[in-house]
């Protein structure tokens, strides 16, 4: 009788264990970053093979865009032909009707899988999400011998926030088009769809304005340390918004004013306020202070900077070259710019005299508006009056970031304790600085948008932005670094509600993440408090 029930034990055990293909793993176990909404897991596989295709149920350039992207991404690893089109395939990609949301699902099943979504960001959100479903090895670039499964279940996610950035301050040092395209795949992959460019600042401009060349002529030539800067011709500013857009990531561009304007002050004198001397000369403002060797009728070029020190520069607030120039930099910069937002910057501007700093942002908010695009700015705009659609974006000061909201204005969180990706991780790091936190793994990923700030609620928020400032970044192995594995934790806050967060379950999945990076030869800090 004993004999007997081993062996009905074991026909049982091998009849469960056929249902699972080797090497199957259950697909709430596959390290899904961000973690989707829900995921149900059932029993089966679905292999991908050397006669998979995709399907496109729909019309439209992003869906096949979207197609495309999903073959580009499985042939390498696989050695599979894995054609596109509106043929029979067992991957669907499926478009249907309603209105546009970037809400999705995935059904799994042995036979195929279907990705449906209202719109193309939508189904590509879902195929970042197969991606991670299948083996890490898919990441691979030549091919791998690998049995390509996928555990049968559905998946069902939407974002938690409809904002969901990052930002790249290529100001303090440049950063080449083809780097910044690296940062954008990244962020495609974790689901973020606005990239933020912090373009000007004092130690470098670095967008091309045809109607003020010297702005890159002579402010673009530097970078934080007194190294060769660069700049981004126009073209080139264009093939990053496309890059991004392909990828449907919008970019925002930053021109950070009044203050941290160093670099337009070296480029053109008559924006420099200087001090009006009782003789009549005028003296020229550097570094904050009064320079008594430069003394003219006329104000002078601002000497160039680069050192990381801020708050002593501003533009000439009273002068109406300043918002000639100002208008001549937004209208160029729109019409390149395809996306519903400016940024006006307005930060640490500490030598403005509070009357004029306000003055200056309310005036500004006008010529964005008058083209046509919302303004965002860092906290301090809030002490100014904010037209009906301007974003606050909450880096510092909570009293600042709930004036927008009395004022009825949504608010971007960016709280520099949490999301600065420049701090450093701890006090051995040795890039960074730590003025703000030092902010390791967890610290990026245990907080919640929506308490974070008293009085600031989830429908006050517009989304959530990772910045990195680069005063001691100068290279792309310097991003990585600095950038992951943190912007996967915030990209899990931003796209994840706060309910589905779990910080043990998500070392656990970005550890998996972690061997996705080694394949890909991103080279990431291996925080102490992950089994990598």
């Amino acid at each position: 009788m004993k004999h007997t029930l081993q062996i009905i034990a074991a026909l049982v055990a091998f009849s469960i264990s056929s249902c699972q293909a080797p090497n199957s793993i259950p697909l709430d176990q596959t390290g899904i970053i961000p973690i989707p909404s829900s995921i149900l897991s059932s029993s089966g596989v679905f292999e991908l093979g050397s006669g998979s295709s995709i399907q496109l149920v729909g019309s439209g350039e992003d869906l096949k865009r979207v197609g495309d992207y999903l073959a580009e991404k499985l042939r390498p690893a696989t050695g599979y032909d894995i054609p596109v089109g509106t043929g029979k395939g067992d991957l669907i990609l499926e478009l249907i009707s309603g209105e546009a949301s970037e809400k999705y699902s995935i059904e799994i099943k042995s036979d195929w899988i279907k990705i449906s979504s209202t719109s193309a960001a939508g189904l590509y959100y879902g195929m970042q999400t197969l991606i991670k479903a299948l083996p890490v090895e898919i990441e691979n670039t030549s091919v791998v011998a690998h049995d390509w499964l996928v555990s049968n279940g559905k998946i069902e996610d939407e974002p938690e926030f409809a904002y969901r950035g990052a930002m790249l301050d290529v100001a303090r040092h440049f950063i080449s088009v083809e780097d910044v395209k690296h940062y954008i795949d990244q962020m495609g992959s974790l689901k973020f769809n606005y990239l933020h460019l912090h373009l000007s600042d004092d130690q470098g401009w670095r967008i091309e304005i045809k109607s003020w060349p010297k702005l890159t002529e002579i402010g673009g030539k530097t970078e934080v340390g007194g190294t060769e800067g660069g700049f981004f011709t126009q073209e080139d500013y264009v093939e990053i918004v496309k890059y991004a857009a392909d990828r449907f990531i919008t970019v925002v561009p930053e021109i950070d004013m009044p203050g941290h304007t160093n670099a337009a002050l070296a480029s053109y004198g008559e924006l420099n306020p200087g001090v009006n001397l009782p003789n009549g000369d005028f003296a020229i403002m550097n570094e904050g202070k009064i320079d008594f060797d430069i003394l003219d009728k006329n104000p002078q070029p601002a000497e160039i900077y680069t050192g990381i020190e801020v708050g002593f520069s501003t533009f000439a607030t009273n002068k109406e070259i300043t918002y000639t120039f100002v208008e001549d930099v937004i209208r160029e910069l729109v019409e390149l710019t395809p996306g519903p937002y400016i940024h006006i910057g307005g930060d640490e501007s500490h030598v403005t005299e509070k009357a004029d700093y306000i003055y200056f942002v309310e005036r500004v908010q006008e010529i964005v508006t008058k083209y046509g695009k919302k303004s965002i700015g860092w906290d301090e705009i809030a002490t100014a009056k904010l037209l009906p659609g301007s974003v606050a974006q909450f880096w510092a000061l909570e009293e600042n970031a709930n004036l927008a909201k009395e004022q009825g204005n949504q608010i971007l969180m960016s709280p520099a304790k949490r999301a600065y990706l420049d701090m450093q991780y701890d006090s051995t790091s040795t890039l960074g600085l730590h003025w703000a936190a030092y902010i390791e793994l967890d610290d990026a990923y245990n907080w919640d948008p929506a308490t974070y700030s008293e009085g600031i609620n989830k429908s006050d928020i517009l989304g959530v932005e990772a910045p990195l400032w680069t005063e001691t970044i100068a290279s792309r192995a310097d991003i990585e670094y600095m950038a992951f594995p943190r912007l996967a934790a915030l990209a899990e806050v931003a796209w994840s509600s706060n309910e589905r967060r779990n910080w043990e379950d998500f070392q656990k999945r970005i550890a998996i993440q972690g061997k996705r990076w080694d394949i890909n030869g991103i080279g990431f800090y291996r925080s102490p408090k992950v089994n990598w």
